[in-house]
């Protein structure tokens, strides 16, 4: 039997403790994988669409993560077609897929005024762009950042499920839900 350099991957609740473990040091650590997660979205059309966030905030008592955004980013209009998201990390020091499936809230104005007071001047030149992100321009550089907390915007994504690979020297995948108390099923990975 080969040694496994994850002993924690081997039972499905060190797995989840790892995962959000995980999770919250991508809030506070800038090198950590999951601090940039892939955000998925659908657009009305229906076409799928991924970019790359910030991971700013996670709760696991609360099953609930937290992104930025600015309130005039497609983005927004996706999810106010269809809340369904789905974030995906991939840490490869722990060989560790995560994807999680999620349902987004809007919160804007007073509900992140004390949120914005917190973000830092350099940071609040994402939120506000002239014109909007996404608008056709002339020129590479014909936008001006102009900070405006009416543009901002948390996205509180409550999480549904999370789906696990490890890919050690024994491959293993769990998928958790929020509906099972986060039990736990393995899955063939």
């Amino acid at each position: 039997m080969t040694h496994d350099p994850h002993p924690w991957a081997g039972q499905r609740d060190t797995l989840l403790d790892q995962i959000w473990a995980r999770l919250v040091r991508g809030v506070g650590d800038r090198h950590a994988p999951a601090r940039h997660p892939t955000l998925a979205t659908v657009t009305p059309q229906g076409m799928p669409q991924a970019r790359t966030v910030v991971l700013r905030a996670a709760d696991r008592g609360a099953g609930v993560l937290e992104v930025h955004t600015d309130l005039q980013s497609g983005k927004v209009a996706d999810l106010r077609a269809n809340p369904r998201v789905a974030l995906h990390i991939w840490d490869a020091g722990a060989h560790l897929q995560t994807r999680i499936e999620a349902r987004a809230d809007i919160l804007t104005g007073d509900a992140v005024a004390a949120v914005w007071a917190r973000v830092p001047d350099p940071s609040r030149q994402s939120y506000g762009s002239q014109p909007a992100p996404g608008t056709p321009i002339d020129d590479a550089l014909a936008y001006a950042k102009r900070p405006d907390a009416a543009c901002f915007a948390v996205l509180r994504l409550t999480v549904l499920a999370i789906d696990a690979v490890h890919l050690g020297p024994e491959h293993r995948r769990a998928r958790y839900t929020r509906e099972t108390g986060w039990q736990g099923q393995w899955l063939a990975p």
